[in-house]
């Protein structure tokens, strides 16, 4: 009986604990700038390739998906990624909004990754382009000013 039921409570374990670092990452701009007004919160804008771009994959791996990074985000932030997949299927909805996003924050001259940071009223506090390595700590510091990128 322990032989069977230990597998599968070490399945429910580590599936539960994987839930609780992926951090919540919206798409819709709009619901998400709703929710930052409404919980006083500020945007994070991740424009990424998330299927192609290795500087965008080694951001989120490196830092965003990380425990202490999803802990101070789920108190401070509005996560939104704004994705351009080479494989990955999207909705035209959803591709439409993500052109839109990109004239708008000017991607297409900046490139990929860029992390944009909005206050609740949807205005442009500071952004910056690429990854080099960043630690969490030193993300949530650039985020609260402490430190420039």
């Amino acid at each position: 009986m322990i032989n069977r039921t230990f597998p599968l409570a070490l399945f429910v374990l580590i599936a539960t604990c994987a839930g609780v670092f992926a951090a919540d990452w919206q798409t819709d701009y709009a619901k998400a700038l709703q929710m930052a007004k409404s919980q006083n919160k500020r945007v994070l804008l991740d424009f990424t390739g998330s299927d192609w771009c290795g500087p965008c994959i080694q951001l989120r791996k490196q830092v965003f998906s990380r425990p202490d990074f999803r802990a101070y985000a789920d108190k401070n932030l509005v996560l939104v990624e704004v994705d351009y997949p080479q494989r990955k299927k999207q909705s035209a909805e959803l591709k439409k909004q993500n052109e839109k996003l990109s004239k708008q924050y000017g991607i297409d001259e900046k490139g990929f990754p860029t992390v944009v940071l909005l206050d609740p009223a949807a205005k442009v506090i500071r952004e910056f382009t690429g990854y080099d390595g960043e630690t969490t700590a030193g993300l949530i510091a650039w985020i609260e000013g402490k430190a420039k990128k």
